[in-house]
């Protein structure tokens, strides 16, 4: 239990030390979002890879700056745990420790609790026994269906916590991080301002095009982008590390290599077009359409896709119709095309780069009748449509949109780096 503690010995955490000497780090938004009024149970969930244990022991350094007692935090790494049992046996030793140290009051933080079978139900008696009564605990897992699903385990049992997810970096917060641009930025509901803010950044468009290009190759995870500056390359240990982690959390879920390998290289070549659960399943050896949508539902749970529905004038949402399946990080859509010996699609890896920035702040889906609108927003109770052109293409707007933008490729980033997506 010590050495996942080193505080306790008045020692710095590897990990920590490890990110304050990084030439490029960062420190995660979602740090100052997390409520730290007892009792709180709160759930971090993110893609593997993200930098979900790096936000935690950030958290803890600066709760140690606060003066907090160093006995007081509590991390454990639980991938090393089997069941329910062995964790509650890891809790009731510290806890045991905790009185012995005169501590009324915990930070807990268990890391990838999702590895433990059956984990709800250690947590569950501890807080029903008040024994986690002055505490905050965050639980972090990278499957969040996993994760999220088993909060319901928790009627009346969460105090003040909250869900909290961890995505990659997006192009906005890449800009303020990697340059020494300062951009007038603009919150998304404030989307009536696009013209104004589109112009008041434009003095930068040659700077964003370039950062944009970076961010092409490397995504938002912190991995590949430090390869890239400072290798000029993603190293192929870095893009083991990921594939190994999406497809071991595929496995855990019971999905076969086979299937999934088939399903990823039809969405990839289905060019962004509104696909069937059916049309995904014609192209692969699997024999059901449902089983086709759970392993997409999957990808899905593990912040691999986004799934886009198709949305009527009248608000209604078609589950039934055809969705537009994007990947969530363009080094991920890279990888994946690499894995199934795929061609990369650049226009299509704009088109998701960009769909999936809203889908991180707003309600997002996708229209199509006799025409085509990329991605549909909801911001501010209203319809707000997007459209990506990167080649000089005519496009008129749907009639029942009131307010549409067409985003080129000299537009797309100055609108990511303009707006705020976090």
């Amino acid at each position: 239990m010590e050495r996942f503690n080193p505080w306790w010995q008045n020692e710095e955490d590897e990990d920590f030390t490890a990110w304050k000497n990084s030439k490029i780090k960062w420190r995660p938004d979602i740090i100052d979002k997390i409520n730290f009024q007892p009792f709180s149970l709160h759930f971090l969930s993110g893609p593997r890879q993200v930098g979900k244990t790096t936000a935690l022991k950030i958290l803890i350094n600066d709760l140690l700056e606060k003066g907090r007692s160093p006995k007081s935090l509590f991390y454990y790494q639980c991938d090393e745990l089997i069941d329910f049992k062995e964790l509650g046996e890891v809790l009731d030793d510290y806890y045991n420790a905790r009185k012995h140290w005169k501590e009324t009051q915990s930070f807990i933080f268990l890391d990838e609790i999702t590895f433990v079978n059956d984990w709800w139900r250690a947590i569950k008696a501890r807080i029903d026994n008040k024994q986690m009564k002055n505490d905050v605990i965050i639980l972090t897992g990278s499957a969040s269906i996993e994760l999220l699903k088993e909060k319901e385990r928790f009627p009346g049992r969460r105090g003040n916590g909250q869900d909290h997810i961890l995505m990659p970096l997006s192009f906005d917060k890449y800009v303020e991080i990697l340059s020494k641009l300062r951009l007038q930025k603009y919150e998304l509901n404030r989307i009536d301002e696009f013209d104004t803010a589109i112009k008041a950044n434009k003095i930068f468009s040659k700077e964003l095009n370039q950062l944009f290009g970076n961010y092409v190759v490397t995504g938002g995870f912190p991995l590949p982008i430090i390869d890239f500056v400072e290798k000029g390359k993603i190293g192929e240990s870095t893009k083991r590390t990921y594939l190994d982690w999406i497809k071991s959390d595929w496995q855990k879920d019971n999905k076969n290599e086979k299937f999934m390998k088939e399903i990823i290289f039809s969405l990839i070549n289905s060019r962004l077009s509104p696909i069937s659960w059916l049309s995904i399943t014609k192209n692969t050896s699997i024999n059901s359409p449902n089983t086709t949508e759970t392993y997409i539902s999957t990808l899905e749970n593990m912040h691999v896709v986004k799934i886009l529905y198709q949305i009527d004038p009248d608000f209604k949402i078609k589950y039934r119709k055809n969705k537009k399946i994007h990947f969530i990080d363009p080094f991920i859509y890279k990888l994946m095309a690499e894995y199934t010996r795929s061609e990369v699609h650049t226009d299509n890896l704009i088109e998701s780069i960009t769909a999936t920035h809203l889908s991180r702040k707003i309600p997002t889906y996708y229209w199509k009748n006799r025409t085509e609108v990329d991605v549909i927003g909801i911001i501010n109770n209203k319809q707000v449509g997007f459209e990506i052109k990167l080649r000089p293409i005519s496009w008129k707007k749907p009639i029942h949109l009131k307010q549409a933008h067409l985003l080129t490729k000299e537009i797309i980033p100055i609108f990511l780096g303009t707006f705020k997506f976090n």
